[in-house]
């Protein structure tokens, strides 16, 4: 029985190598991946998802317009398909999540989703709120924070190598813009002393 799967985690859990390894996997055993990745993260080239420890491989792109349900039936029309998988999932829109639950239940394909949780301000972007809400299985990949505990945020750094309180909710970037942390240093740079 086909599904909607989501993993998520901060920064530099390993996202993009566990889903070429679940990709690699389907492959090899005969069966067909297709991929997709957001088009608006283009930093290791247009239409690669691509891993920090040099993975690599050509995916297909979506953007804010894209129908995946309609993007699927078109593919399927000329190859079998036995799972999809999403990377960057954080940038689906909520329509686009929904289209993915009527590929999973209309057309029995299993979708394998890869994001992050949260922005820099702890707040969730829009396509990991709904695969939070309408997934069938949710999996935590686990990164840890410079002290060590488990990391579950993300700050964004500044040109002056500060924590950013404010600015867009999107600004692709890697190890030199972000920095995954634990709850504690998070709210300590970004949030500051809340209110009891």
């Amino acid at each position: 029985m086909a599904q909607l799967y989501f993993y998520y985690s901060a920064m530099n859990a390993g996202k993009s190598t566990a889903l070429l390894q679940s990709a690699y996997n389907y492959e090899e055993r005969g069966l067909t991946a297709l991929l997709f990745t957001a088009q608006l993260d283009d930093r290791f080239g247009e239409g690669k998802i691509t891993s920090r420890i040099g993975l690599s491989k050509p995916a297909l792109m979506f953007g804010n317009d894209t129908n995946l349900y309609q993007t699927i039936q078109q593919q399927l029309a000329t190859q079998s398909i036995d799972a999809i998988f999403i990377d960057e999932a954080q940038f689906l829109a909520k329509e686009q999540v929904m289209q993915l639950i009527h590929i999973v239940d209309d057309l029995h394909i299993p979708v394998l989703a890869y994001g992050l949780r949260t922005d820099f301000l702890g707040e969730t972007f829009s396509g990991s709120h709904y695969l939070l809400a309408w997934a069938d299985k949710l999996t935590e990949l686990k990164t840890i924070c410079h002290c060590g505990k488990k990391a579950n945020f993300v700050v964004r750094i500044d040109e002056n190598g500060q924590a950013s309180k404010s600015g867009a909710q999107v600004v692709v970037g890697g190890n030199e813009r972000y920095e995954s942390m634990c709850r504690k240093h998070f709210k300590n740079l970004v949030w500051g002393q809340l209110p009891v």
